[in-house]
């Protein structure tokens, strides 16, 4: 999953927007580093991933692309899946999605702390809408461009978003079949931590 998705699905306070960011960014061992909640939510984040790399429709999903492109396939599908779930917003939220963006970006700005790529990458994040931008699917080869800039072999997702073109309708079907189940996945998590803290 990507950005739009982990903060979807990781709880709406404050704190946990940030955790689920956070973590894309931060790497390593958490105790002592954050406060607790957003050391929880980076947690739920790490869950998350390792639900969704796991997860047999997600095999299926990434099976759909060229044997050459396996190893980036991921890469490509967490983006298509942002795009997916913007595009679907309604079905999955009852919160417009220009209203959960513009949340996400006042907490961003109010964090006078955070970590250091994303401190720089927000105020961008914020100015290009990048979350809700995902709706319109040339945003999608844009992020992909952007990606393959920071990888030692960028050539390893050249030709992905010609390809993600011709696959649009069957993983538009795997993101509608597998996103409940990541939901309810999510959900359970948070109540049980809410369980813990009550």
């Amino acid at each position: 999953m990507n950005y739009l998705a982990h903060l979807h699905l990781g709880g709406q306070a404050p704190a946990q927007l940030l955790g689920s960011l956070y973590g894309d960014f931060v790497k390593g061992l958490l105790p002592g580093r954050f406060p607790a909640d957003i050391e929880s939510a980076i947690r739920l984040h790490r869950r998350i991933d390792a639900f969704t790399d796991s997860h047999p429709m997600i095999k299926q999903a990434l099976g759909r692309f060229p044997d050459g492109r396996r190893r980036y396939a991921g890469i490509a599908l967490d983006v298509f899946f942002d795009h997916c779930l913007a595009r679907d917003w309604h079905v999955y939220s009852d919160e417009p999605l220009d209203t959960f963006t513009g949340r996400v970006y006042r907490v961003l700005a109010e964090e006078p702390a955070l970590p250091e790529r994303l401190a720089l990458l927000a105020p961008r994040m914020a100015t290009q809408d990048w979350l809700g931008s995902y709706r319109e699917f040339a945003v999608v080869g844009d992020a992909l461009a952007g990606i393959s800039r920071r990888l030692s072999r960028p050539e390893g997702l050249a030709g992905v978003y010609q390809e993600l073109h011709a696959l649009y309708r069957p993983l538009s079907d795997d993101f509608s079949a597998f996103y409940p189940e990541l939901q309810a996945f999510a959900q359970a998590a948070l109540a049980a931590e809410r369980k813990i803290a009550g």
